[in-house]
């Protein structure tokens, strides 16, 4: 113990073989997957093999969960798929123009987490409701189950002449209306002379049209939506090979797993199946070239900085951040429990942005903590922080040795490995429990899921996190109102110190109990107070020893009601009053203005006093 506490970074070598082979065992589980997420962002597999080294790396070196394994994964890569696509259509689908603006976002997505972590925010993570987290996994299973269907049948629509063919009379308008907005730009666009916009027009290649054409073909057919599209012209054009080399893997990662679970069976899959594929000399489709040598920094990120260009996703930087921030959480959670230790949520949220920070700066996807990768290195024997570190260096010497051989993989079985993480990654547990849960929990779960697979990911999580607090404040506003007896009775039960109250000032005084907090889930009830006051009665008391605390919303329902009893003629009584409530009744100045502090009491006793010398019956 003494060593890890004396040890800057927090771990020793005493679990060196451990650390040793868990390491090594969760690099070789998240290698197919690094791949895989690459491929299915949009940036191609080194993105993903980058981002697996950093923010493997970094993450554990800085990291408050000593077991953790950290790496793209599912819903990040979900949602970096649409920052990605958002941001390649904003440069007219040129990736290498768009790549700095988008590890811009990547990178401010990393510095987001670090502030987090230093601000605290780690614990609260856990507050997110369930229903919310259930609908968002389960869509980013849909998703990427979805839109790995068309690679898996070897199709791929801006190689379909035909259908790109649709898009040329717009890609035209879209070259054309970029002239315009170049020379407004310029200054050069006169109205009665458009002889260079025509020259520029008239300059417009064939190869342009076609490239653009791609580009809207790529983007008509992207997510969920855009699949089911082009689903009908995919079936007509599936490649067989291409098919059968998918199957083949999901064949494997499904039938291994029944043999031992010791040897990761997505590794097998990718192995046996690129084998076949390149010892048969077949005619497949390899995945993009991994480049070889050591990543270098996109320094694009700093020289090409533009906040113009990525102003419209830091609200998707932030979804990143604070995406990346639970699901690492929770991989903490079951680290916690599978180790019998206690991670450091916010010193965790400062690793992974320190990770995917540096992540973005060498052209990584981000990451977050990987469930799967994390409980295989617990299960080899993984200790400390050392184990994290081992997979992303092992990682990196499988770029520097074997990126050539990898770039021989057939895309075809990345497809397939993205579809057994699509089934694999939606929540089964939630979807049945749909006919037993409480109707608002399944409506927000839904709408979550429906909104995220087939609209939009960030916003979906805003709307159902909306939702849920709406209908979790009206709950609790309900049950506290219920509780707390804020609901104005005419008749209500006399309190122990009221029983002596004298009979004949009973029409004259109006007792009314305050239990429980005043807030906005009751005000509509406390309101109602002055419409149940007996017309007889001049004088209320209002008993709020059992009135804990008051909002804004309470506090001014609460002025309402005295300036009408007020405006009425009749006296108001504060009886115990708590230091909270009065901080805020005085702010508003009801105190004095409404309620003088000699109708003030600590006590019913003394104000009964009061009532006997004020009050005539």
């Amino acid at each position: 113990m003494s060593e890890t506490k004396n040890n800057k970074f927090g771990f020793n070598f005493k679990h060196f073989k451990g650390d040793l082979f868990g390491g090594i065992t969760a690099g070789i589980v998240a290698l197919p997957l690094a791949l895989a997420f690459g491929v299915s962002s949009g940036l191609g597999p080194s993105a993903g093999l980058y981002g697996a080294i950093f923010v493997s790396f970094f993450a554990a070196l800085f990291g408050g969960t000593n077991t953790q394994i950290s790496g793209p994964t599912a819903p990040m890569t979900a949602v970096s798929m649409v920052v990605i696509a958002g941001i390649i259509a904003t440069f007219d689908g040129d990736v290498t123009k768009a790549l700095p603006a988008i590890l811009t976002v990547f990178l401010l997505a990393g510095l987001m987490q670090i502030a987090l972590g230093f601000i605290g925010l780690g614990k609260y993570i856990k507050y997110i409701p369930y229903p919310v987290v259930s609908g968002f996994m389960t869509a980013i299973g849909v998703i990427i189950l979805v839109t790995q269907i068309l690679p898996s049948v070897g199709y791929y629509p801006k190689e379909d002449v035909e259908f790109v063919n649709q898009f040329k009379p717009q890609a035209e308008e879209v070259i054309l209306d970029n002239i315009l907005k170049e020379e407004a730009g310029e200054g050069i666009l006169v109205l009665e002379d458009f002889k260079q916009t025509i020259k520029r027009a008239e300059n417009i290649s064939q190869d342009q049209i076609l490239k653009e054409s791609q580009s809207l073909a790529n983007k008509n057919a992207s997510g969920v939506l855009g699949a089911f599209k082009v689903f009908p012209r995919a079936i007509q054009n599936i490649n067989w090979l291409e098919l059968l080399l998918a199957l083949g893997t999901i064949f494997i990662i499904y039938g291994f797993k029944r043999i031992t679970t010791k040897i990761p069976s997505a590794l097998v899959a990718l192995l046996v199946m690129s084998g076949i594929a390149v010892g048969f000399k077949l005619n497949y489709r390899p995945i993009e070239e991994i480049p070889s040598g050591l990543p270098l920094p996109n320094l694009g990120i700093f020289t090409d900085f533009s906040f113009s260009s990525i102003s419209p996703f830091i609200f998707t930087a932030l979804t990143l951040a604070l995406l990346g921030a639970i699901d690492s959480l929770l991989t903490s959670v079951v680290a916690d429990n599978m180790t019998k230790t206690k991670h450091k949520p916010n010193k965790e949220l400062i690793g992974q942005g320190i990770g995917n920070t540096i992540a973005a700066i060498f052209g990584g996807i981000p990451g977050a903590g990987a469930t799967i990768r994390t409980v295989v290195n617990i299960n080899a024997g993984g200790k400390t922080k050392l184990s994290g570190m081992v997979a992303g260096i092992l990682l990196l010497i499988v770029l520097l040795a074997l990126g050539p051989i990898a770039s021989q993989i057939p895309a075809a079985v990345l497809a397939g490995i993205l579809i057994t993480v699509g089934i694999g990654v939606m929540d089964y547990k939630g979807l049945k429990a749909i006919p037993y849960m409480p109707k608002p929990e399944v409506l927000i779960m839904i709408v979550v899921l429906v909104l995220s697979s087939v609209w939009n990911l960030v916003y979906a999580v805003g709307i159902g996190l909306v939702i849920a607090s709406l209908m979790f404040m009206k709950k609790i506003g309900d049950l506290t109102a219920e509780r707390s007896d804020v609901k104005s009775l005419l008749k209500e039960k006399a309190w122990a110190d009221e029983t002596n109250f004298p009979k004949s000032l009973a029409a004259k005084v109006f007792i009314k109990h305050i239990k429980g907090p005043l807030f906005f889930g009751s005000t509509s009830e406390f309101q109602q107070l002055a419409k149940q006051i007996p017309e007889t009665a001049s004088t209320i008391i209002i008993r709020m020893g059992r009135m804990q605390y008051i909002d804004q919303s309470g506090l001014y329902a609460m002025e309402d009601v005295l300036v009408e009893l007020v405006k009425n003629g009749k006296k108001v009584l504060f009886v115990n009053l708590i230091e909270q409530p009065k901080y805020m009744l005085e702010r508003i100045d009801i105190i004095p203005d409404l309620v003088p502090k000699e109708q003030i009491f600590e006590d019913f006793d003394s104000c009964l006093d009061w009532i006997k010398n004020n009050v005539k019956s």
